[in-house]
């Protein structure tokens, strides 16, 4: 009991020592212990510190054998702390700065896999997200026999389907907001962009509504061009969903429009 309580007592006094003892690495010209230490504090995961070692000897290794595994253990320490941006261009750094080594490929898909991580919820600004999809294509394209291709076309999947699912609710918000040109040219969009979309029934149906709702609001001398539309939006929506969830109201739409072509 007496050696527990000895031990916790002392506890705070060796952390205090290996914490000066670091200060004291920091501020030395020993880049051999500070490279030793840096790979050890890396590997207890202790990436913070790691990092600030890494710092001072990067510089001096540069060009030296030592360097690759430094620059390796550089970026991952980036990613191990959820740095995804940094680590994203650490890895594209040692890909690029060894390009013969047996680690480029890894590197090149973790550069690719940090802008992943960087892509926000579909709601929000989708600038990383097409970033990321590029990169991953990008790796696809270099290593087309790899591993990693398949975990690399799951990613880009579920990056495009964030992609799908921002175009679909910005279609559908330009409708709400009855900016019907915007809305159908949205719709269009997404079926252009997507053509396995799971909204394409629906999206089908939305522009033809908004074809309707437009062309019945148009003025007098629009009116029959926007009716023909109408009629158009409803031959395709029919001939790809002849048993469609909507053809009660689409029948409608139809209908009104033929009647108004035939007055």
């Amino acid at each position: 009991m007496i050696r527990k309580w000895v031990l916790l007592l002392l506890l705070p006094v060796i952390a205090f020592a290996g914490c000066s003892d670091y200060q004291k690495l920091l501020k030395s010209n020993d880049y051999e212990k500070k490279y030793e230490t840096a790979v050890e504090l890396y590997n207890e995961g202790d990436y913070y510190r790691a990092l600030q070692l890494f710092d001072q000897v990067i510089p001096v290794y540069r060009g030296k054998d030592e360097a690759e595994d430094l620059f390796y253990y550089y970026a991952y320490s980036y990613y191990n702390q959820g740095d995804n941006v940094m680590a994203s261009y650490y890895f594209k750094r040692f890909a690029k700065s060894y390009p013969s080594s047996d680690r480029a490929e890894e590197a090149w898909y973790m550069s690719a896999y940090c802008k992943f991580l960087e892509s926000p919820k579909y709601s929000l600004d989708q600038t990383n997200t097409r970033e990321a999809i590029n990169e991953l294509q990008a790796f696809a394209n270099r290593y087309p026999n790899s591993e990693r291709l398949t975990k690399v076309n799951e990613l880009i999947d579920k990056l495009r389907a964030k992609l799908e699912k921002k175009n679909y609710e910005q279609a559908k918000l330009y409708f709400r907001m009855e900016d019907y040109r915007a809305a159908i040219v949205s719709f269009n969009n997404l079926l252009n962009n997507f053509p396995d979309t799971e909204y394409r029934e629906e999206s089908l149906f939305k522009i033809l509504e908004a074809k309707y709702i437009y062309a019945k609001n148009s003025i007098p001398s629009k009116q029959k061009e926007r009716y023909l539309e109408v009629i158009e939006a409803y031959d395709k929506l029919i001939s790809l969903y002849p048993d469609t969830d909507y053809k009660k109201k689409a029948n409608k739409y139809n209908q009104e429009a033929l009647a108004f072509i035939e007055a």
